[in-house]
């Protein structure tokens, strides 16, 4: 398991932070469903306002933990507390946790207004309290024009903001989204992220978003818990798990990385007819390099530059960049991003800086 601090914040940008007491603390949970171990020794705490995501590939248990915090499910062992109470011995009404799931479960033969009105008309609010609240939550996700609209009338991004309405029409301290944009399409996805993270700023509110997609779990996150086979990878900014990703799984998860798996001997690091000047111990070492920090050489390069010749093996457009397929006189191969030029052909040179090939352990180096 590997667990990571944003020790090298300043390095990247980014002011240290000095995190309150958090509002919710996960503490050494464990979860099996028969003989399989879904959940091995989680802790995790998230502040007041922040907006975690639980980001893993299908079966690492990041649905089942956030089920943990809405109380659907039952740990092993471990415990779960929220504002100085613990909250895993109380059933799920009795949490101030509301959830935003993949299907919306819109009450089909019910108006907008309706739809956000029903938990507080469950809990027998006074009526002017109700339609205040419900006001307040629609003008909050921009859907007042649509209160006496039905679910089949409006699209799906609509419905996602009445699921997010009626979330937070209940003043949820938490509030807990599995996925809750896998429906929408490519563009409407990317524009319903844009207004998520604002709403959570807007309202003041954490939010735990559960998701497979690392690049929406870079667009929105304040801090990414990575999930692996149960177990937490990495705990860190998107800055952080991109710039200094803990291991070599985290490199590869979250975009695209070259990862060289070098020999270091007297401060020389060898990857195939690569070679260095570096300050690792002696030993086996792999180092993650991402495709942007490999560029076309330039005259008057700097003293710890990585030079080398290889051949252009494929090129795919990307708008502004291209991203190159390049095998380097011996190996080895590499991914290099460069600005759209226009075709690239034969044996090139290329360079990158030392400081950008960061160590990132396989779990047998770790």
């Amino acid at each position: 398991m590997h667990s990571a601090l944003p020790k090298s914040a300043v390095a990247l940008g980014e002011q240290p932070v000095t995190r309150p007491a958090p509002l919710l603390s996960v503490r050494a949970i464990r979860k099996r469903f028969g003989q399989t171990i879904v959940l091995r020794d989680i802790s995790l705490e998230i502040a007041e306002g922040e907006f975690l995501t639980i980001l893993g590939e299908s079966g690492s248990g990041k649905t089942t933990l956030l089920r943990l915090v809405a109380g659907f499910e039952q740990a092993d062992s471990g415990e779960i507390w929220m504002g100085g109470e613990r909250l895993d011995i109380l059933p799920p009404y009795a949490r101030r946790v509301n959830t935003v799931f993949q299907q919306y479960a819109l009450f089909p033969h019910l108006s907008v207004f309706d739809n956000v009105a029903y938990g507080l008309r469950v809990q027998k609010i006074e009526k002017a309290e109700v339609a205040s609240r419900v006001e307040q939550a629609l003008a909050m996700v921009k859907m007042t024009a649509f209160v006496h609209s039905k679910p089949a009338n409006i699209s799906g991004g609509q419905q996602q903001r009445v699921a997010l309405a009626r979330a937070l029409v209940n003043r949820p301290r938490l509030l807990l989204l599995d996925e809750p944009l896998s429906a929408l399409d490519a563009n409407l996805r990317r524009q319903m992220q844009i207004e998520l993270k604002s709403l959570q700023r807007q309202v003041g509110i954490a939010f735990v978003f559960v998701t497979h997609d690392q690049h929406e779990a870079m667009a929105m996150s304040d801090r990414i818990a990575l999930l692996r086979g149960g177990e937490l990878e990495q705990v860190a900014t998107p800055r952080e798990l991109y710039f200094r990703p803990a291991t070599a799984y985290v490199a590869q998860f979250v975009g695209q990385s070259n990862l060289l798996r070098c020999s270091v001997h007297n401060g020389i690091a060898r990857c195939q007819s690569l070679q260095w000047s570096c300050d690792l111990p002696d030993g086996n070492h792999t180092l993650s390099l991402r495709p942007e920090n490999v560029r076309l050489a330039e005259p008057g390069t700097a003293p710890d530059n990585v030079r080398f010749h290889a051949a252009v093996r494929d090129q795919a457009f990307q708008g502004a960049t291209d991203l190159l397929q390049v095998e380097c006189a011996g190996g080895p191969t590499l991914l290099v991003r460069v600005p759209a030029k226009g075709p690239l052909y034969g044996e090139l040179e290329f360079e990158f800086s030392v400081r950008d090939a960061v160590p990132a352990p396989d779990s047998e180096e770790s």
